[in-house]
């Protein structure tokens, strides 16, 4: 299956900014639309972001919107979130995956496979 690994993950101070990458390996993401979703401690999975393959659909959910930015770097083979005026409460695990790009897809937080994801706190 597709293998992806997501970092950039860490501690920020509210307000900060922090940006999360979603690398293939050794699959070109070009083909792929492909998701954020994140878990926060003791809730339950939800979408955050995602990207079509083609870079012509780009959907976020409420809480992001205005704060992420979405990108598709062709040349790295990386999906990027670049995350902004951060807020404790986007404190949580962080995870990419290969789903539909819809706003159904990151509502339903069908995110697909577990994976280990990326940590990002958010804490003052």
């Amino acid at each position: 299956q597709l293998q992806l690994v997501e970092s950039g993950g860490g501690l920020v101070q509210p307000g900060g900014s922090l940006r999360l990458s979603c690398a293939a390996s050794g699959f070109d993401l070009d083909y792929y639309d492909i998701g954020w979703f994140r878990q926060a401690p003791g809730k339950e999975h939800e979408g955050v972001s995602c990207i079509s393959s083609s870079g012509g659909s780009i959907l976020y959910v409420d809480s992001v919107k205005g704060r992420f930015t979405i990108a598709r770097d062709s040349a790295n083979n990386t999906v990027y979130l670049q995350m902004s005026f951060l807020r404790p409460e986007d404190t949580a695990i962080y995870y990419c995956s290969a789903r539909p790009c819809t706003m159904t897809t990151l509502l339903k937080a069908d995110f697909g496979a577990w994976g280990l994801g990326t940590q990002v706190t958010v804490s003052s």
